[in-house]
């Protein structure tokens, strides 16, 4: 079984109660998926609601050639404007953990994300993340990077 890490650090221009507010929204998450995913939360969604540890986001989204894949995800920990950790209960991967971490710096905030993954389907699955998978979770977090700087650069 392998195991695969993706980070990503981004430099936001916004106050770290700003990021938060906005990262730490579920409905923001289409916002910042590239729309060629399909992304719909099938979960109740509240306008403004902040998410909180236990919490349970059911989605559709297609990451790879449009086949529709039903994910379930457990916000396990949050500690506030400081951290919250997503963790995957049904889905594609055999193992999802995503960590978000924010810290405050004199120009704004850093953003910090550090994701890590385990395939199903052992050899094939290997093979899958060296052909196309790894390049697709960083064609997403790139899209991500560029839609978040032109959300936070207008400031």
């Amino acid at each position: 079984m392998n195991f695969y890490s993706i980070k990503s650090t981004q430099h936001l221009p916004i106050s770290l109660e700003e990021a938060w507010s906005f990262f730490s929204s579920p409905n923001n998450l289409a916002k910042i998926t590239p729309p060629d995913m399909g992304f719909i939360i099938t979960s109740d969604k509240k306008d403004g609601e902040q998410m909180y540890a236990g919490q349970i986001i059911t989605y559709i989204i297609k990451p790879m050639f449009g086949i529709p894949v039903k994910w379930m995800t457990e916000i396990t920990h949050v500690k506030d404007k400081e951290y919250f950790i997503d963790e995957q209960r049904f889905g594609p991967y055999k193992l999802w953990h995503h960590r978000h971490h924010f810290e405050k710096t004199e120009n704004g905030v850093l953003m910090h994300d550090e994701v890590n993954y385990v395939l199903p389907f052992g050899i094939l699955g290997s093979i899958a993340h060296k052909l196309f998978i790894r390049k697709r979770v960083e064609e997403i977090f790139e899209y991500r990077t560029k839609v978040v700087d032109k959300l936070f650069l207008k400031h």
